[in-house]
């Protein structure tokens, strides 16, 4: 399991605001951002993980402990997971790994 809990931006807003404000993210937690294939670390206060996927879920990209003031980008995405930085390291997640929602 990738993650327990994931908060899903599917709007322009919540996109644009992400993780921005927050503190850091809790172990076992993500956020999916749909139709995403660039995300900036501007104003952030802490590293994460970030996992792009294709539409459908397969991981095509892994960006580990993208620090503050970064970007991250990847053509071939459709949709991008943001972690706790250390996560895909701990869950073992690899490029070409099929990823699925569950209720």
């Amino acid at each position: 399991m990738l993650c327990e809990k994931v908060m899903v931006c599917d709007s322009a807003w919540e996109s644009t605001v992400g993780l921005l404000g927050r503190e850091g993210l809790e172990d076992g937690t993500g956020m999916l951002i749909s139709n995403c294939r660039m995300i900036h670390m501007f104003f952030m206060r802490f590293p994460i993980d970030v996992v792009f996927v294709d539409s459908g879920f397969e991981v095509v990209k892994i960006v580990r402990n993208l620090k503050p003031w970064r970007v991250a980008f990847c053509p071939v995405a459709s949709s991008v997971i943001e972690l706790k930085a250390g996560s895909v390291d701990m869950t073992g997640l690899e490029t070409g790994m099929k990823l699925e929602l569950r209720d």
